[in-house]
């Protein structure tokens, strides 16, 4: 008997590695529009991080502190090379710059009552100092950013120290963006712009075209504070070697150094995916040029750029920072991409809000767009009292609190009495890729990819 042959209807699943999914929804969204995507967030792409490199704890060879018995310092001084009056911190983490417009009043008032309890600092952004912030904060840093929106020489002198913004993270050669959902009566009059309106920050600063200026700047900055304030100035991560030393020449307290994996309230999406370096790369080689110029402790490091834990603390610390700054992180201990927001007490369902925006918690970026289901990134009279100053307090200060716990647990299995005695011999590398751009060793070797020539 003849066996006719069974016919089967082959379907491809193979999916193209360079025109996957996104990027043919990219492709579509372009030409349907005419317009490139912005966003808020940061970097979504894998990225080498903090992840890929281990401590080396002690055992034998090094001796652990006993965690219940033995102090571990966290005691943390910043801006001690020019100014009069340096911070004293009391602990190594500081809440990075996030404007109000960006951020809502109650927001910034939370950030503020968590920074003074947790004993550390919190930083204005773009748009000015807001009375919220500035009567919550004990210690409050004042940014001068290329726009000027906001800059009051009233407000310098009420600040504690003074961070002078060349770029972000999330965008370096890019202004920032606030567009016009966000810009209510309220922000448009500090910014003197009109309501309504998108604001396109300028991409460098007005008044310099180069580092000679920026010396210049820096000098009035100091002038108008009686040279009481550290000055910080701040970096997008790019060419971080050279203009570390040039921020140094320029007469930096203080360099922050703000990486890849930084945030933003508002940018195009090909800045944040294909513009700059990652935080690994860029810390070692800030700590390179500080050391290249015998200036390593006399000028203090900030590093940034999704520093999210205890352990990435603990890292940047070992690897030479002196502090960090978070804002992405600080977000999501607010409740962002949180499923509920609290009222009187009861958490209340967000999915209705994620949904009207064509999102779902955990994966919202829609910050721009001023209408956070969860009062965090908003203008809206309404939606920003789902944040309320007192739970926004409480949960900053908790996350602050963790990732100070764990930062000392590490130092003291480390057997280091204060987490700024950890060193980058108390890391290890666990990829190629990571091993040569921090100059770690891979685990279980010796050997650095790229140093010495090979």
């Amino acid at each position: 008997m003849d066996i006719k042959p069974v016919s089967f209807k082959r379907v491809s699943r193979e999916e193209s590695a360079s025109f996957d999914r996104s990027v043919i929804d990219y492709i579509q969204n372009a030409a349907a529009h005419g317009l490139y995507e912005i966003r808020g967030m940061g970097a979504k792409r894998k990225l080498p991080h903090f992840d890929d490199l281990v401590f080396l704890a002690g055992s034998l060879s090094r001796y652990p502190l006993e965690g219940y018995r033995e102090k571990c310092v966290t005691k943390t001084i910043l801006g001690t090379r020019f100014a009069k009056k340096p911070l004293e911190l009391d602990i190594p983490i500081t809440v990075a710059g996030m404007s109000f417009g960006a951020l809502s009043a109650n927001v910034k008032e939370s950030l503020g009552r968590a920074a003074t309890e947790m004993g550390t600092t919190t930083t204005t952004g773009d748009g000015g100092m807001t009375p919220e912030e500035r009567n919550s904060s004990k210690t409050l840093v004042y940014q001068c950013l290329p726009s000027r929106y906001g800059f009051n020489p009233d407000d310098v002198r009420r600040a504690d120290a003074i961070e002078v913004v060349i770029g972000q993270g999330a965008k370096p050669g890019g202004g920032g963006m606030l567009l016009g959902q966000k810009v209510n009566p309220r922000v448009a009059k500090m910014r003197t712009l009109p309501q309504g309106v998108d604001q396109r920050s300028a991409c460098r600063h007005p008044d310099w075209t180069g580092p000679d200026d920026l010396a210049i700047k820096i000098q009035e900055l100091r002038e108008l504070t009686d040279w009481e304030k550290p000055i910080y100035v701040k970096v997008g991560a790019t060419r971080t070697f050279n203009d570390v030393k040039l921020a140094v020449h320029a007469g930096a307290d203080v360099v922050v150094v703000d990486g890849m994996q930084g945030g933003t309230a508002a940018t195009q999406t090909c800045y944040i995916e294909h513009i700059g370096i990652p935080t690994l790369a860029a810390v070692r080689q800030a700590v390179n040029a500080l050391e290249d110029l015998n200036m390593k402790g006399e000028v203090q490091l900030i590093v940034s750029g999704g520093i999210r834990s205890g352990a990435d603390v603990a890292k940047a610390l070992a690897m030479g920072a002196d502090a960090v700054a978070i804002g992405q992180g600080i977000l999501y201990a607010l409740g962002c991409n949180s499923e509920t927001y609290i009222q009187n007490g009861q958490h209340m369902s967000a999915l209705e809000g994620y949904d009207a925006l064509g999102t779902t918690p955990g994966f919202c970026h829609h910050c721009h767009t001023g209408k956070c289901p969860v009062g965090v990134t908003t203008q809206d009279s309404v939606l920003e009292q789902r944040l309320q100053p007192d739970v926004g307090a409480r949960r900053v200060k908790n996350y602050l609190k963790t990732l100070n716990m764990e930062l000392t647990t590490i130092a003291r299995a480390c057997g280091k009495q204060n987490v700024h005695h950890l060193e980058r011999e108390d890391l290890v590398a666990l990829t190629l890729e990571a091993a040569a751009m921090a100059r770690i060793p891979l685990a279980g070797t010796s050997w650095i990819p790229g140093h010495n020539g090979y």
